[in-house]
């Protein structure tokens, strides 16, 4: 079943990398800008239909969110499953030409409920090389409209894992080669102090409430970012952002 996509920086990454999945293009009547047009060109070079509806379309379609006059309809990314999560790793850590072994990176997220935090997750998961975001199938935001358009196209490329038991799913990765490396406010070694360069799986816990025990007495080691200024803790997806970064940087260097 399709799923519509808005905005005009989800529907161009759509346009530009998985036009095989996109049904077609709504575009508001009305609307004229270099944007639109770069909308319209992706659109016909990919063969897609494209057709002009009302504002009052959009309204009913995605009440107050600011859709910017486009939307596309997209056979979405079946989400991954445990046995396909650890199938990647295997595949990332034993790569089958048998020419190095490579460095899997997975971001797991610990009940985040906020909608634009998830999106801006899997957009820096996927700027950073992750190989998939693992949510929890319940008590946390799941994808929707608002995700995919925040993560402007990133939802799209980046497979997102939902699983049932996040404890044991971080076993399951610990088996299948990871280290599990918890993020932490009071932890007691920073994160550029640590080895994130190797195979390892990030997790962050949820707005205000952070890592749940059990999560936490999972992990194989927990990190913090260090802080200067008087604020007791950052944005989920800003925190997550930084260690993905930390991360890639290390990666980068130790080539």
């Amino acid at each position: 079943m399709s799923e519509k996509v808005y905005g005009l920086h989800a529907v161009r990454a759509l346009l530009e990398r998985h036009a095989s999945r996109v049904g077609g293009v709504t575009i508001v009547e009305g609307r004229a800008e270099p944007r639109v047009a770069e909308i319209q060109a992706l659109a016909q070079k990919a063969g897609k239909a494209i057709k002009r509806a009302p504002p009052a379309t959009f309204k009913q379609l995605f009440g107050d969110a600011v859709h910017q006059g486009v939307y596309v309809d997209v056979q979405p990314l079946e989400p991954w499953h445990e046995e396909e999560l650890v199938a990647g790793i295997t595949a990332q850590l034993e790569p089958p030409d048998g020419k190095g072994k490579g460095s899997p990176l997975v971001l797991v997220l610990d009940g985040v409920q906020d909608p634009h935090n998830l999106g801006a997750c899997l957009r820096t998961a996927n700027a950073c090389g992750a190989l998939a975001v693992v949510i929890p199938k319940d008590r946390a935001v799941q994808l929707n409209a608002t995700v995919r358009k925040v993560a402007a196209g990133a939802a799209e490329a980046t497979p997102l894992a939902v699983v049932t038991n996040l404890a044991r799913t971080l076993r399951l990765l610990k088996d299948a080669g990871l280290w599990i490396v918890g993020a932490d406010a009071e932890a007691p070694k920073l994160a550029q102090e640590t080895d994130l360069s190797g195979p390892i799986a990030l997790v962050m816990g949820a707005e205000g409430s952070g890592l749940r025990q059990l999560t936490r007495d999972t992990c194989d080691l927990l990190v913090r970012l260090p802080q200067r200024g008087e604020v007791e803790s950052l944005n989920v997806s800003v925190a997550t952002g930084m260690l993905l970064y930390e991360a890639l940087r290390q990666r980068i260097s130790a080539k």
